[in-house]
């Protein structure tokens, strides 16, 4: 287990496609535990190179940010993201997920900070599901509000879950 550690957040690049393509196999079973899947085409190189330069674009034109939470030697600890962004009125999506290493240890929590803070003229917003304590927990130590809860559920991993909905300001 990692001892209390320094990170910062760094913006996707092309050249962190195959680390990240890595960390985002060998973590896949993990996330699965947490998010819905994302479908065995993502996990295929050719596909995930495709998908990577897509995000890039995405980022070049300010519909979305993508950092990658790294730690002190540049190793990829997780992903903190701002997508669906709406310029006009200062509204975006926030994301993250931190490999199972790290899982626990307030990597996504400082991750999430850092994002915030880089992006302070924004307001939030965020979901979780149901079962996923863990992000539950960040969302609200950072400061997020829970201003919904999804009346319909769905079947992931073979449990009913919804979607809780957050905002931050």
């Amino acid at each position: 287990m990692r001892q209390s550690m320094n990170i910062e957040i760094k913006r996707l690049s092309l050249a962190d496609e195959i680390d990240l393509f890595k960390f985002e196999r060998n973590n896949r079973n993990f996330f699965e535990k947490w998010v819905p899947g994302r479908g065995d085409d993502f996990y295929q190189l050719e596909n995930f190179q495709t998908r990577h330069k897509e995000l890039l674009e995405e980022q070049d034109k300010g519909e979305s940010y993508f950092y990658l939470i790294k730690d002190e030697v540049g190793s990829i600890l997780g992903r903190v993201n701002l997508f669906d962004i709406d310029l006009s009125e200062k509204v975006a999506e926030v994301g993250f997920r931190v490999g199972v290493e790290c899982a626990k240890q307030g990597v996504a929590l400082q991750a999430l900070k850092l994002l915030l803070e880089r992006h302070s003229d924004f307001t939030f917003k965020a979901k979780t599901t149901t079962n996923n304590l863990g992000s539950q927990k960040v969302l609200s130590k950072v400061g997020f509000k829970v201003v919904a809860v999804d009346e319909k559920s769905f079947e992931m991993n073979g449990q009913q879950v919804k979607f809780i909905h957050y905002i931050y300001c």
